[in-house]
């Protein structure tokens, strides 16, 4: 069975294994070894944790093959971010150029930069490896962290946030970059790309236009990618506009890829979920739909999704085979949490 648990320190050789395989863009997880060590040490401290109110703790995720042993993916959230080290985006706004005596009326795209989502929860670091990405698991991964979200409401705040991967080449070089660095940077997109990735963010601050830039001003190919995604992002994406998040106009600073936003407690997962009494049963029928199942707990935290399992909602109850219940550590009598993939 795959279940999602949270990252322990004998996980790093895995997690360098997916920070090299997720490429150019995916800054969460930088090609480093102190910093992918401190990234699981900080996860480790932040379950540990006794919170009331989000800061700056961050909750790391692996998706494991219990019959192989083998990490297949990873996904995180980020408790409040910009807490610590400014958060920054560009938001796209509009302003008028208006002569009544020359009868002129221009609407103009501008990009403002800003730290409007400071103290927001992200979700981050959503990565299936390469063979994985057939059936439920992608969706599973995406959608199980807003369970463990509501589960433990205290811990993250009412609005939640993710950064999108946006246009680059096979080479990491972003169009929008590009003009960015002509007009006021002389590095290349990968290596301003590693140095967020390494939590380096003063040259944002130091090199970047402070004032609104105008949008027609940048070349066409820089124009054309503005809010938009990776294609390798675009599942990612649908799957958490199906979630209900939405486009703002909040764009990452370097490649415009689209920041989209929730409120927790909007968001369908955490709509639609189930709880119920753990009911541990023989065997179930065939062809049940599937369901993805969380013991609600902190730092033993497990969550799988299954068609050995079936919601008996008016007696609140939860059937499991005693498969699934083993691989979730529940037992009979247990409340734990359901909702339909």
């Amino acid at each position: 069975m795959l279940v999602l648990r949270p990252i322990q320190k004998t996980d790093f050789d895995s997690l360098k294994t997916i920070a090299v395989e997720s490429g150019h863009g995916f800054t969460s997880l930088p090609v480093d070894d102190e910093l992918l060590s401190n990234k699981i040490n900080r996860s480790v401290e932040s379950f540990a944790k006794s919170v009331s109110k989000p800061y700056d703790e961050g909750y790391l995720f692996v998706l494991e093959d219990t019959q192989t042993g083998e990490i297949i993916g990873t996904t995180a959230i980020e408790a409040a971010v910009g807490m610590s080290v400014p958060l920054y985006h560009y938001h796209l706004g509009k302003t008028v150029h208006h002569s009544r005596t020359l009868g002129v009326y221009n609407t103009v795209d501008i990009l403002s930069m800003c730290n409007d989502y400071t103290g927001s929860s992200e979700i981050c670091t959503l990565f299936l490896r390469e063979g994985h990405r057939q059936g439920l698991a992608g969706r599973f991964l995406s959608r199980s962290r807003f369970l463990f979200m509501a589960e433990h409401a205290e811990r993250f705040s009412d609005t939640v946030i993710a950064e999108m991967r946006g246009v680059s080449d096979e080479h990491g070089h972003s169009p929008f970059w590009q003009w960015l660095q002509e007009h006021f940077f002389s590095i290349e997109f990968p290596q301003a790309d590693h140095l967020v990735g390494l939590g380096d963010k003063v040259f944002i601050c130091e090199l970047m236009p402070k004032y609104p830039i105008y949008a027609n001003l940048l070349s066409p190919e820089a124009q054309a990618v503005i809010g938009k995604v990776h294609e390798k992002t675009k599942p990612a994406l649908r799957l958490l506009q199906k979630e209900g998040f939405e486009h703002r106009g909040y764009v990452d600073l370097f490649d415009a890829g689209p920041t989209v936003e929730a409120r927790l407690e909007n968001i369908r997962t955490v709509r639609e979920s189930f709880k119920g009494e753990v009911e541990i049963v023989a065997s179930l029928p065939d062809k049940l739909p599937s369901l993805a199942i969380s013991n609600g707990r902190l730092d033993a935290f497990k969550a799988t999704f299954t068609d050995q399992a079936y919601l008996c909602e008016a007696e609140e109850k939860i059937q499991l085979t005693a498969e699934v219940a083993n691989a979730l550590d529940v037992t009979q009598g247990e409340l734990i949490n359901a909702f339909k993939l």
